[in-house]
This record gives C-alpha cells, structure tokens and sequence, in this order.
C-alpha cells in the first residue's frame, strides 16, 4: 500500500541526517522520496550511512531548496547551524511542511542569537512567531497546529525534561547548576581535536563553561512553562561514548519532600509515550542508548546553605542523536502531519 506523505531531507550525509533517514525508511505512513546534500552527489547512501547498505536505492543528489522540496508534504533539515537558516526563505516559499533540526530557529530574541552564535541572523523576522519551538512535552498542540517546527537541541531537550515538572507547578526559580556529560556523535560528523578517538576515548574535558549556545534556548523554555528568574549555569562535558546523554540539575526548591516531587513527575509524565520515571533505578545512559525515550529522576537533600530550602537532583538520560536530535524531529514531524507521533520511534534499544 502506498504510504500517504513524502518527505525529503536536506543535510543527509551527517548523523542526525543518517538517524531521520533510517527512521523514515521504517515508516508506514511517510515515505523519504529525496535525500539532498553537498556530499556524497550521485552515491548511495550508504556511502555515508553503512548500516542502510541494501536498504533503498536513493542517492544523494546536490539540488537547491526549492528542489529537494518541490512535491513534498515535509522536508526535515539536518544542516549546521548559520547554514540552515540561509537556507529557510526558499524553503518557506515552497508550501512544503518543515522541522528544522538545527539552532537556527529555537530563539526568540535576535540579539540573543548573535550572542551564542557569534553571527547576525539572515532572516531575524522569522525568529518570533513563525516556528513552534518542538518539544511535544510542553507544545503538543502548538506543534499539532504548526507548518513550521524548530526541533531542540540534545542538551536543552534533556535538561528541558529533567526540569519541567518543578517549572510547571511553579518550583523552580533563580539559579539553576547543571553538569551534561555527552557522547561525541553530538559534535557532528567532521572530526575535530576534541573528537578524535585516541583523545576522547580515555579522556573527560569540559568545554564552553558556562557559556554554552544551549543556554538561552533552555532559559525561554523553562520560563515559558512557569520557571521564574531562572539563572542557568550549565558546564557541559565530552565524555568517552559514541552516543548519549547524561544531566544532572540542582534546583534549589523550599520546603521539597522527595515523596512529593516523586510522585509529580510520575504523574507530569505518566502520558507521555517518551518519557519514563523508572521505579527502582535513577536515569542511565544504556537504558535508552539508540531509541527516542527518555528517563528522569530525583533526589532530594537538605540545602545548608539556605535554611528551609532543600537542593532537589534531577537526572536525565538521552540519545543525543534521536530523542535529543533525528527521533524528536519525527516525533514532531508525526504531529504536524496528523499522525500518532509514535510512528517509527517505539523501539526500545538493546541492552547492554
């Protein structure tokens, strides 16, 4: 039976581009008909995607926007940053349905933009108003609602949900420590000094402390759902994986019962098809390593340094590369296109 949507992705070659294409060649409803690129023109795509050898019989081709979406319902952009919005004036002309999965989009304010992105943005009338910022757990029926969708990034994705049950009910005010450990795939598909193996392999580092382009996106979203004067110190880490990420948030709430803020996000959680609160564990990596679901958690302990308040844990885990990247993109996609956004994304990962 013909399946009843097309969808091309544009910025097919990298891993976020190699994770939307997989989950589309399992869809029953949505067929990628078109795979655009500035590498790999001509080749099948398993010259960049190994794991899709015999798979289909696409090949990358180098066209323009309005090509790769001439025909469309959706085209999916797994482009850079600074690249994808250059892209976006021709993509919005074509009718077609879109899910950005970079940057470009997420924030509001373009002076915020220049700041983490150390660029001016090409198109800043279409920072406010034009895309739904896509986490389903906070827009669902924006998102349903939406022809535009700014999909988030892997770190503000997994902080976002680790936090957004104490932002709901009106927890979580000023400062906010946050430590994100993550896997190498989430610097993309070129190598650099600190991706290369024989470095990252045995090594922790930090880098951009404090001042991450994350930041800013996390703040307007935790703010939107309720959080207040929210003062984010976020210290990310290049950890020893190919995939995944691991956050820990420390939340400063007053009066805070383990027993309280356990059972609120079982029950924030409890419809969400992605989302899990595991019953006799905290949040780990392995758990959810290859697939869109997420796990998160708490603990709660005293905070000497301020009476009456206690410091509240919160621990989340993603795959960088689907809940955090390809996996949420579809999710929303799904939405957008009027489908259970369970589509192609209920696969649970193998463990260990």
């Amino acid at each position: 039976m013909a399946k009843r949507f097309k969808a091309a992705v544009i910025g097919g070659s990298g891993y976020g581009g190699g994770e939307l294409i997989r989950r589309l060649l399992l869809h029953p409803e949505v067929e990628v008909a078109r795979v655009a690129s500035v590498d790999f023109i001509g080749e099948p795509l398993s010259a960049a995607h190994p794991n899709l050898e015999g798979r289909t019989d696409l090949v990358f081709e180098g066209l323009s926007p309005a090509d790769a979406a001439k025909g469309m319902d959706v085209v999916l952009l797994g482009l850079p940053h600074k690249v994808s919005a250059t892209k976006m004036p021709e993509l919005l002309a074509s009718g077609a349905k879109i899910v950005d999965l970079s940057g470009d989009f997420r924030l509001r304010d373009p002076a915020v933009y220049k700041r983490y992105y150390h660029a001016d943005h090409p198109c800043p009338e279409k920072l406010a108003g034009t895309f739904v910022y896509g986490l389903p757990e906070l827009h669902r029926e924006r998102i349903k609602a939406a022809r535009y969708v700014a999909s988030p990034g892997c770190f503000a994705t997994t902080i976002e949900l680790a936090l957004l049950p104490l932002a709901k009910r009106g927890l979580l005010s000023g400062p906010v420590e946050v430590v994100g450990i993550t896997g190498s795939s989430g610097s993309g598909i070129a190598p650099s000094a600190g991706t290369h193996h024989p470095v990252r392999a045995v090594n922790l580092r930090t880098y951009k402390p404090l001042d991450h382009q994350h930041i800013p996106e996390i703040v307007q979203t935790l703010e939107e759902a309720g959080a207040k004067d929210l003062a984010l110190r976020f210290v990310p880490v290049s950890a020893p994986l190919s995939r995944g990420i691991f956050v820990t948030c420390f939340a400063h709430v007053k009066d805070a019962k383990k027993d309280e803020l356990l059972a609120l996000y079982k029950d924030f959680y409890k419809n969400e098809p992605f989302v899990r609160v595991p019953q006799k564990r905290l949040p780990e990596v392995v758990a959810v390593s290859g697939t869109n679901y997420a796990e998160v958690g708490i603990e709660v302990g005293s905070d000497t340094a301020e009476p009456g308040h206690s410091v509240v844990a919160c621990f989340a885990a993603t795959d960088n590369l689907i809940k955090g990247g390809a996996g949420q993109a579809i999710q929303s996609m799904n939405l957008i296109l009027g489908l259970d956004e369970r589509l192609s994304l209920e696969d649970p990962g193998g463990y260990p």
